[in-house]
């Protein structure tokens, strides 16, 4: 019989001891990596302080709180302005009235940049503001509040319990060439993304594989989008995301404690990506993030 001090924990090639010391700090890694997880979400510009989505027409879209404009906002002035899609680019014209600032400067008009680059124009009264994002062929407003219901009254994030033998490490497999991977998202849109190899882990006598992607050209680390038996059940239907490092040696740690809910478990204003086929594991995580108690 194991002594109380070790602990067992699975990797691909079998299983060795984690002493009681490795186990404590490693808990800690983990509860410093939740609490920092939720100050991200609880921050003022954070997922939780989403309150519209709005996809533009072409032409001219007038935007405002009075129900009588092509965009009717939660929150702000009744008449704030009129933003122009034509050929996939947007630009805005704010009534001086409004009080409105772009890129926090007093200006009544600009052009736009969407999500696509660094920093987005933002177009901020008050406590709300917003910018515009690209999902495909459509372009919309991303409105956010700091005073967002969903921010002020969130109700915390639920976990299993912190588990040392759901950090596995895999057996990577590269392809070469990199192959591509249909990614399906709530909007019912398909993204064709680069998936740089496989990661192949053992769990219960049982061989899993999954495929991570890479979000940008030269990212420098992977993302899995995934889902298990648990999904829809103990934890959000659509997906759980997970990062991990790039792989090294042959090998890739893929520490299931930190996956985590996509923005779509808090809010309906995110436009997530769904766990693929190839990604939805016949296998029970229980590790990381529970399903939301607010889920909208």
């Amino acid at each position: 019989m194991l002594k109380t001090s070790l602990l067992l924990v699975a990797t691909v090639a079998g299983v060795k001891l984690m002493s009681a010391d490795a186990v404590g700090d490693y808990t800690k890694d983990i509860e410093t990596w939740r609490a920092e997880r939720v100050a991200r979400l609880e921050a003022p510009a954070g997922w939780l302080s989403l309150i519209g989505l709005h996809w533009l027409k072409d032409g001219a879209n007038t935007i405002g709180s009075g129900k009588d404009n092509a965009i009717v906002l939660a929150k702000g002035p009744a008449k704030l302005g009129v933003a122009t899609l034509k050929d996939g680019k947007v630009s805005i014209v704010l009534d001086p009235a409004a009080g409105a600032t772009i890129d926090g400067r007093r200006k009544t008009s600009a052009s736009l940049l969407d999500d696509s680059h660094p920093k987005p124009t933002t177009v901020a009264f008050g406590t709300v503001s917003f910018y515009a994002i690209r999902r495909g062929e459509r372009v919309g407003l991303r409105v956010k509040d700091t005073e967002a219901a969903t921010r002020t009254g969130f109700l915390g994030i639920d976990y299993f319990p912190i588990d040392p033998s759901w950090r596995v490490t895999a057996k990577w497999v590269p392809f070469e060439p990199v192959h591509k991977l249909e990614i399906p998202n709530v909007l019912g849109d398909i993204d064709e993304m680069p998936v740089p190899g496989k990661a192949v882990f053992e769990r219960d006598g049982k061989t899993f594989e999954l495929l991570p992607v890479l979000e940008e050209p030269g990212a420098d680390s992977l993302f899995f989008i995934l889902a298990d038996r648990t999904s829809g059940k103990q934890t959000y239907g659509a997906a759980r995301f997970l990062y991990t490092d790039m792989p090294k040696d042959g090998k890739l740690v893929i520490d299931f404690n930190k996956a985590y809910n996509p923005p779509c478990a808090f809010t309906p204003f995110a436009t997530c990506p769904l766990a693929p086929p190839e990604n939805r594991l016949d296998l029970a995580i229980t590790a990381g993030e529970k399903k939301y108690r607010g889920h909208h």
